[in-house]
């Protein structure tokens, strides 16, 4: 009996020691951590005349920056209402007579704005010298690249890279960068003393910018309400200023009282009245930020 049990004790040592030694022999599997998603980044700056308001999307992410045109004009907070957007950014051209773009708008590969189509545009003898340099100026793409979404900002005739499809884009200008273009799209004639845009003197400003890596950069300039007369920024500070946040491309959209962010529930309002008020113009096209339903990669074109 005494054998019995010591053969017992013996046989469960060595299966202790035996599950002991596979156990420490067993490779730990490594937990893995997963990066945090790529979201909106929104920050301001504090310029000497201005106050900038920055919305970074990075590049992978999961949300598209689209256009989006209104058979009406409308403010920022009304376009998001209607396409559940997360931020609105004021666009393209507009003639506030008559409501139409004088810019170009694709959405989905169709023309939805054709400035050609702006009767008083056209017919403006004081714009005739200028219509083929304005039907050919600067604007924010969108392409399709087989399955990757890139986006580009491009002349208005410049063919989309092989192996792309346009998909949307919205004209304003003039480009910033990589250089400033307000001569060569018309907004500035120094021989007839023309400055559509009022290139040199601060005022409020808006622009679109895309980064090395692929990142869309929003930015919305707003005057000072202390010092509504000589405050925003001139185009050239503009460029200069759309470096500093990483942009290699940048275009300039339209501004002065356009001039409007949306983001999160918060709209800031770029122009201010000699009081100080916010001026708060409804606009006819905006770029719009949306969560997009599918992962898509995103790359800079």
């Amino acid at each position: 009996m005494r054998k019995i049990k010591l053969l017992s004790l013996i046989l469960i040592s060595l299966a202790m020691a035996l599950w002991f030694n596979l156990r420490s022999s067993t490779p730990s599997i490594p937990t893995v951590t997963s990066s945090p998603p790529k979201t909106i980044r929104y920050f301001e700056r504090i310029l000497p005349q201005s106050i900038a308001h920055i919305l970074l999307i990075p590049a992978n992410s999961r949300f598209l920056v689209t256009p989006a045109l209104s058979q009406k004009v409308a403010t920022v907070e009304e376009f998001a209402q209607k396409h559940r957007a997360v931020a609105i950014l004021n666009a393209g051209f507009f003639d506030p007579a008559n409501q139409k773009s004088t810019s170009y708008i694709v959405l989905q590969g169709k023309v939805v704005a054709d400035p050609k189509e702006n009767e008083r545009l056209v017919n403006n003898p004081n714009l005739k010298p200028y219509l083929s340099q304005i039907f050919n100026r600067t604007e924010f793409r969108r392409y399709l690249c087989r399955q990757t979404i890139s986006y580009s900002i491009a002349l208005h005739n410049q063919s989309p890279p092989a192996g792309c499809q346009l998909v949307d884009a919205i004209g304003a200008g003039p480009s910033l960068l990589p250089e400033l273009t307000s001569v060569k799209e018309g907004f500035v004639d120094n021989a007839n003393k023309r400055d559509a845009l009022g290139s040199n003197q601060p005022n409020a400003r808006t622009a679109v910018g895309i980064t090395r890596d692929g990142s869309v950069v929003l930015v919305m300039v707003a005057q000072k309400p202390s010092s509504p007369a000589n405050s925003g920024v001139s185009l050239p500070a503009l460029a200069d200023f759309m470096k500093t946040l990483g942009a290699d491309k940048a275009m300039n959209l339209d501004g002065g009282s356009s001039s409007s962010l949306y983001y999160n529930g918060r709209t800031f309002y770029g122009k201010v009245d000699l009081e100080g008020n916010s001026i708060k113009r409804p606009v006819k096209s905006v770029l719009l930020v949306q969560e997009n339903a599918q992962t898509i990669g995103i790359s800079n074109k």
